[in-house]
């Protein structure tokens, strides 16, 4: 369990009402949430961890005054659990998961590869929470961050910022002497958890967590001032609210009330707002899935015994249960909105799109930028032609490009050795004269993401080479993005 490190000064009594719902943003990797996979169960040979939290006994009986939707769930369950939570993280638009990480050959590192494959299906990113295992020193984070980047840095999920990886420090106050991290933080991103400007030497910059203080923010406006001055991150942390009643019976940690979603509202509402130290670098969100603490924005479910997200927004039922999902949506859309003016959208949504040839009439190319790709087998573009396959979409204006998604064969349901193997994805400004743009080869996932740097075009064209590592001749794409920016 977390200890709290600022009381909660004021509780909310008012409720802080908000523009409707915005349209869902492409992902934003300066919204980031903490993210748990400390749960196990009997399944597959497994036993009860963490749901058993306070003397519980799970399924039915769990340590979390809200109960999942998806039950108590199995960490390991990449295919089930993991992959719901890396499509529930898409909804809400938050585009990196930090990954709660309790040391080397700990149970959490048998599991990272496993969420980051998942992960990487939805293109989510992902950076590490470096918690406080017994024996933590300064050296040992230091090893910890090179192992890290050692074992992990190649997957593509694997978040980077400018170049650098970043690592969030739990509890950084429990080592006074951080001079150690000297030796990593010109290649990394180090955060210390704390507001204090005088905790933070040969730190990259800092982060809060906690999930109650977000409602106050005690000491976020010097915190923000200060990281803007030295040009270090300044990463708040905002959550829905705190209860731990259920998994720490007894404890006097004051509970936080959601108060129907004003709590996240106000909380979001500090974070950006100047006089309380904002615009922050990124926001961190307290948290994805740590069930212990009530602070989840993960779906819970209405069951007798158990607190319910009813009434969050004015919802109730099934559209109750992903109410913070839905507004993370709109609080990411706003953030990047006032970080930049515009936010990134898919350009190719919809647009005119054009191809060397269909494998069938309800086939065709339109099907690859329809948003959608979970309609089954005619989802998709198909082409038999056999070599010269292409995929050219009219964006209609000039646009600056910042990244492409190709979902494959897999992410339609199909098999995976399908997905299109060699392909390059290529940029004009007018449909003629042409530009490769990104060089995939060798590619087994059914979901690609390329980062691209503003690259300026009207037309966009996937080339493919290879269409399958099967052998099989036929090219599939389910869908195709083109994210970024156009005139107004």
């Amino acid at each position: 369990m977390r200890s709290i490190l600022a009381p909660l000064l004021l509780l909310l009594t008012c409720l802080v009402a908000g523009p409707a719902q915005a349209a869902a943003p492409v992902l934003s990797t300066n919204v980031h949430a903490f993210y748990y996979s400390w749960y196990d169960s009997p399944q597959d040979g497994g036993e009860w961890r963490h749901w058993q939290q306070g003397g519980h006994t799970p399924p039915a009986d769990i340590g979390a005054d809200f109960y999942p939707k998806l039950g108590a769930y199995d960490s390991g369950d990449f295919a089930g659990a993991v992959a719901q939570h890396m499509t529930w993280l898409r909804q809400a638009g938050t585009g990196v998961l930090v990954y709660s990480w309790w040391g080397r050959g700990s149970y959490e590192d048998t599991l990272a590869r496993g969420v980051m494959d998942a992960a990487a299906q939805q293109g989510i990113k992902v950076a590490w929470h470096l918690e406080p295992y017994e024996g933590r020193t300064a050296a040992s984070t230091v090893e910890d961050i090179r192992y890290v980047n050692a074992t992990y840095g190649n997957h593509p999920a694997f978040f980077r910022e400018g170049g650098k990886a970043a690592f969030y420090v739990f509890e950084s106050l429990r080592i006074t002497d951080w001079t150690a991290l000297d030796q990593v933080t010109g290649q990394n991103i180090v955060l210390a958890q704390t507001t204090d400007t005088t905790k933070i030497a040969h730190f990259s910059g800092m982060y809060t967590y906690d999930a109650i203080a977000g409602a106050t923010a005690p000491g976020w406006q010097q915190a923000g001032a200060y990281a803007k001055q030295h040009g270090l991150i300044w990463a708040p942390s905002v959550g829905p609210g705190y209860i731990d009643d259920r998994a720490v019976p007894g404890n006097t940690t004051p509970t936080l009330d959601r108060a129907n979603g004003a709590t996240y509202d106000r909380e979001w509402s500090n974070a950006l707002d100047p006089a309380t130290g904002g615009l922050p670098t990124w926001v961190s969100i307290t948290s994805f899935n740590e069930w212990h603490e009530g602070s989840t924005i993960e779906p819970a479910t209405n069951r007798p015994g158990y607190l319910s997200f009813d009434g969050a927004y004015g919802k109730t039922g099934a559209a109750a249960e992903t109410a913070y999902l839905d507004r993370t949506q709109f609080w990411t859309a706003e953030f990047e909105r006032r970080r930049g003016g515009t936010t990134p959208t898919n350009l190719a949504l919809n647009k005119p799109a054009t191809a060397d040839s269909q494998c069938a009439s309800d086939e065709g190319p339109a099907k690859a930028v329809n948003g959608s790709w979970t309609g089954g087998n005619t989802d998709k573009w198909c082409s038999v032609q056999r070599g010269g396959w292409w995929l050219q979409v009219d964006l209609q204006a000039g646009a600056v490009i910042s990244k492409f998604v190709v979902r494959h064969a897999g992410a339609g349901g199909e098999n995976s050795v399908w997905n299109t193997r060699d392909f390059d994805l290529q940029v004009s400004t007018d449909g003629s004269a042409w530009t490769t743009a990104v060089t995939a080869r060798g590619n087994t996932a059914g979901v690609t993401s390329h980062d691209v740097n503003q690259v300026q075009a009207r037309y966009v064209r996937l080339r493919v080479l290879t269409p399958t590592s099967s052998g099989d001749f036929a090219a599939r794409v389910y869908d195709l993005e083109v994210h970024g920016v156009s005139p107004a």
